[in-house]
């Protein structure tokens, strides 16, 4: 599941329909353009959702900077900060009082949105914020696969346009060969067995064929 292209596909309605889809959620938990409210986009797949907002509704957007792909953690944040000085580790404007929702295309086990709220969280610190809210989290589609319970473990909010596993792949399913539908399902229920490099090259090699 490739989101990152949304905006470059050949059916631009598609885009702007995200957009107005992470729109709607937003209107449920009372972001505003108020300017007390904005939204982070995750880079990379998160930006160009933010930035439909920003056109739509008139939120300002930010976005997170990509880190090297060993920084995977907070704790790997902080040394990779330490390590490389006093870089913006989020790109835009920021105010005191502000509430922010931070925005992606997906969610898995909710990883990843740690990561960047550590990195907002930086931010705020570095700039000498105060009473910045960053609790609210938003995306296209939730794979279910862990997310919103580890979000509600560390007292946060997930919000989620497409539960993936209980409805968005049966949507799917008239438009999937019978192979995909049942690669797709043992992949949502047992992932760790795809990280494996022989399996991944025989997907690979069936997809060619």
């Amino acid at each position: 599941m490739n989101l990152r292209l949304i905006s470059s596909t050949k059916n631009p309605q598609l885009y702007e329909k995200s957009g107005r889809a992470i729109g709607m959620l937003l209107d449920d938990i009372g972001f505003a353009p108020d300017g007390k409210h904005r939204v982070v986009g995750v880079a990379m797949a998160g930006i160009p959702l933010a930035n439909a907002v920003t056109l739509q509704k008139g939120i300002p957007s930010l976005y997170t900077r990509k880190l090297p792909e060993d920084v995977k953690t907070p704790e790997k944040l902080n040394e990779y900060m330490a390590a490389h000085g006093q870089h913006a580790l989020v790109e835009g404007e920021i105010e005191s009082g502000n509430r922010l929702a931070i925005i992606d295309d997906l969610v898995t086990k909710f990883d990843s949105k740690i990561l960047a709220k550590s990195q907002v969280e930086y931010e705020i610190t570095r700039r000498m914020l105060t009473e910045v809210t960053v609790k609210d989290f938003v995306v296209l589609v939730d794979r279910e696969q862990g997310g919103v319970e580890k979000a509600k473990s560390l007292g946060l909010n997930l919000y989620s346009f497409i539960p993936f596993a209980s409805k968005g792949l049966e949507w799917l399913r008239g438009d999937l060969a019978d192979i995909e539908y049942k690669t797709i399902v043992d992949y949502l229920n047992d992932p760790v067995k795809y990280q494996d490099k022989e399996l991944q090259k025989s997907l690979k090699e069936l997809i060619r064929k």
